[in-house]
């Protein structure tokens, strides 16, 4: 048998709308940044990236940590699968094995375990894209250095006040203003939404 609740106690569990209004609102302004002028260049120039990248045979790597690994896979596999229609798989990998994860962490140090991933995948002209909200997390920060110094392009995925990372990447988007993580990964993910449907216009016209 399944429990519901009265009509009266499902209203009254709704009583403070304000709240739910000023969450939405929230997110509104968060993805709203993606309007501004660098973020439109930075989503242009992210897309022109990687859609080169996948044109000259090259992949991409991605990584996150927590609710941005969850971005991260998600963003891969609209790639490796699909979109919105039909097309060719393209190229990008997720580090997010466990296997590897924790193999990494134990012997070495959990900030080692997305450089180790570079390190393993990661060919000159390749792009790794990392996300952070703080900016500041070490395996991302080590990723990237690694990344840099074989020769791969990279992009961030950044918060707050771009923490350790501002400045570093090739490219990078900064969502402000925000304290939590959420509302930043939810403008991190309709950044990224947007990046896949721009590569799709480029590479596979004839799917608009």
């Amino acid at each position: 048998m399944s429990a519901t609740l009265p009509q009266e106690k499902l209203q009254d569990a709704f009583l403070d709308k304000q709240t739910i209004i000023d969450a939405v609102d929230d997110s509104i302004q968060a993805v709203s940044q993606l309007k501004r002028p660098h973020a439109l260049l930075f989503i242009e120039t992210a897309a022109n990236l990687i859609a080169k990248c996948f044109q000259s045979g090259h992949k991409v790597i991605i990584a996150g940590n927590g609710g941005s690994l969850c971005d991260a896979n998600h963003f891969a596999e609209e790639l490796t699968g699909f979109f919105r229609k039909f097309r060719p798989a393209l190229p990008v990998i997720s580090i997010s094995e466990s296997a590897h994860i924790t193999c990494t962490a134990n012997d070495l140090g959990f900030e080692w375990i997305f450089a180790r991933g570079v390190e393993a995948h990661g060919k000159p002209n390749d792009v790794f894209i990392g996300l952070t909200t703080s900016g500041n997390s070490p395996n991302i920060v080590k990723a990237i250095e690694v990344a840099q110094s074989r020769g791969l392009h990279t992009i961030a995925f950044l918060g707050k006040d771009g923490g350790k990372l501002k400045g570093v990447a090739d490219l990078e988007l900064i969502i402000e203003n925000f304290e939590t993580s959420d509302r930043i990964q939810e403008a991190h993910m309709a950044a990224m939404h947007i990046i896949i449907q721009m590569i799709e216009q480029q590479l596979f016209p004839s799917i608009r």
